[in-house]
């Protein structure tokens, strides 16, 4: 057999564009279905059977099962699900990974996709210029689609033609006739190739290849797509890595799940290949798929496309009725596996007040459209930070100035500034990087939104913390506020601290802000504004009638001012969501829906 370096590179690159064509399908599906994917999570209850056609969905529309469960550890992580709905939703992940494997089998066998690949790109191509973003996403699933086809035929085009060289058939058939060792050796090898191209899809192609070029025996090809099915773990194990202590028991529950399927299966293996060839042939009337080896072996070539769909057949009902057993078995169980992970993995505390993301991180990057969700979160944990220090400042202002308690208090005010700093940079580094992914127009709004809130969140922080170095220039200059100045701040405090509570409100349910909730703020600021300016006003009156020291009267409007700024930036906020919401009531053209305005009073009061 002449088989050279340039023949394992074109088989190498054919593995690569079914990679890359699988990659492509899958991203042009998110962006098709962001939103629906976004609303099939939020739906998700407690519920086992939700969970699991939940992950079934996800898993189906994003064809991958990798991917899947790497979302799954990152909604963990983000605390978008519990560690219980995780293992149910990981059970039906493992069964959608099933999809894919009918469409290869199916199209790839089945259906000639040669006289349908290009014909697909003729129409797919001219629609990635198209100006609505659906027609253009679709087209980029559909080349995703062509492509996946293109490398299946190409890795079949390209793999070595074991006929021409019997030795090596021979000494290959030498590793099929070991009995329990054979079954162990291609069930290593499934996981190996998992490990090293992290996708079970792609090993399940290459298995297929392997069976209908008859390489190999059909119980075989079912032992490395066994093989292949733990292998498929690594993807989320690594992910994890990045991520909290939840997320990294979610990754251990999908690794001990399969684990534990694995080992029932290898105890009742043969067996249960014997079940899948009698389904196949003798209840599905589909033919026997351990035909096709013996018919190669002896070198019969009659019927071999209708042997080689067979067998492809078998191989996917094999696959299916594994994952199918392996849910109904585990599902009753879904606590003691949760019991088991929460064993091996342990949980550490930290310090609350130590900086930590505590729902994304840079690891746990999977699907795009989804990890919005993740940032979302962590931006309602940035602003409700912050609403602690707003009110740690209002608590400073009445501890008298140079104690003990003024200091630890101000020490904490200090931390969270830097807390602060460094939030708004780990969270715009998320997104950024989330950006760099394939988004859908929705979703790119959506990013451009949340880096403007985390920059207005942060500047809150800063002018929280500028009224405390208010307060320690105030000690330094001997000043003290008379009960009026009080009086006035609590007041101002107590209109931005409603303003907060609002803001958060708002920013928990972006999508979902009426336009009550946005006008309430809108009136919440003018309100501020009108009290700043009357506080300035009297200011001055009560200087000139020596109420106060002129000193004591700077830093009182130093205080009133900062308080009013710092509502402008939270006000800055509700003023990104309702741009947000605008701009989402555009058609996807770019050409505005006649919509009434979301807050026709709203004037520039800044």
């Amino acid at each position: 057999m002449d088989y050279s370096w340039v023949n394992l590179l074109a088989l190498l690159g054919s593995v690569g564009l079914f990679l890359y064509g699988m990659k492509v399908m899958s991203e042009g599906l998110q962006k098709v279905a962001g939103n629906r994917l976004r609303s099939i999570l939020s739906a998700m209850t407690r519920n086992r059977a939700t969970g699991v056609m939940t992950g079934m969905v996800i898993t189906a529309l994003i064809q991958s099962s990798s991917a899947s469960t790497v979302m799954i550890v990152s909604f963990v992580n983000a605390g978008l699900m519990s560690l219980e709905q995780s293992m149910a939703v990981i059970l039906g992940a493992n069964m959608g990974s099933t999809f894919t494997s009918w469409i290869v089998s199916f199209f790839g066998f089945k259906v000639d996709m040669n006289a349908f690949t290009l014909p697909l790109l003729a129409f797919a191509v001219p629609m990635l210029f198209l100006k609505k973003n659906t027609y253009r996403n679709l087209g980029e699933f559909l080349i995703g689609f062509v492509f996946l086809f293109m490398g299946l035929a190409a890795i079949n085009a390209n793999v070595p033609d074991l006929s021409k060289s019997p030795e090596i058939f021979e000494s290959l058939q030498a590793y099929t006739s070991m009995g329990f060792w054979s079954l162990l050796i291609f069930f290593v090898f499934g996981l190996l190739v998992t490990l090293v191209i992290q996708s079970s899809a792609a090993t399940f192609a290459i298995v297929l290849i392997m069976g209908i070029k008859g390489w190999i025996p059909f119980d075989m090809a079912c032992a490395i797509v066994l093989g292949g099915n733990v292998g498929t773990t690594i993807t989320p194990l690594l992910a994890s890595l990045g991520g909290n202590v939840a997320a990294k028991k979610a990754a251990m529950g999908h690794l001990v799940y399969n684990l534990v399927s694995a080992a029932w299966m290898l105890v009742v293996f043969f067996p249960f290949v014997d079940m899948i060839v009698w389904l196949t042939r003798d209840v599905l009337h589909s033919g026997d798929p351990t035909a096709l080896y013996d018919a190669v072996k002896a070198g019969d070539t009659t019927h071999l496309a209708a042997l080689q769909f067979t067998m492809s057949f078998g191989l996917t009902l094999y696959h299916t009725v594994y994952n199918l057993f392996s849910l109904i078995i585990a599902l009753p169980f879904t606590d003691y596996l949760v019991k088991i992970v929460n064993s091996v993995v342990k949980t550490h505390k930290k310090d609350e007040e130590e900086f930590q993301l505590k729902y994304i991180s840079a690891g746990l990057v999977g699907a795009s459209e989804l990890n919005l969700l993740a940032a979302q979160k962590e931006i309602v944990v940035f602003a409700q930070r912050v609403e602690r220090m707003l009110g740690m400042v209002k608590t400073l202002i009445h501890t008298k100035t140079g104690t003990e308690d003024f200091n630890k208090l101000y020490s904490r005010v200090e931390k969270y500034e830097d807390i602060a700093d460094s939030m708004e940079f780990e969270i715009a580094k998320f997104l950024n990087t989330v950006i760099d992914g394939r988004l859908s127009h929705d979703g790119k709004l959506r990013v451009s939104t949340m880096l403007n809130i985390v920059s207005e969140l942060e500047s809150v922080a800063d002018s929280c913390y500028n009224i405390a170095k208010t307060l320690v220039r105030k000690e330094e200059a001997q000043a003290h506020f008379s009960e009026y100045n009080y009086q006035n701040i609590d007041t101002i405090f107590k209109y931005v601290s409603e303003a907060m509570s609002n803001m958060i409100a708002v920013v928990c349910d972006m999508d979902n802000a009426t336009p009550e909730d946005l006008t309430r703020s809108y009136d919440k600021e003018r309100e501020i504004n009108n009290f700043r300016n009357q506080c300035r006003t009297e200011n001055i009156e009560n200087i000139n009638q020596k109420k106060y020291p002129y000193s004591a009267g700077i830093f009182y409007m130093d205080v009133i001012c900062e308080a009013e700024k710092l509502a402008d930036y939270i006000v800055n906020v509700i003023d990104s969501v309702e741009e947000q919401i605008r701009r989402s009531r555009l058609d996807e053209a770019g050409m505005p829906v006649i919509v009434d305005e979301l807050n026709p009073e709203k004037k520039n009061l800044r």
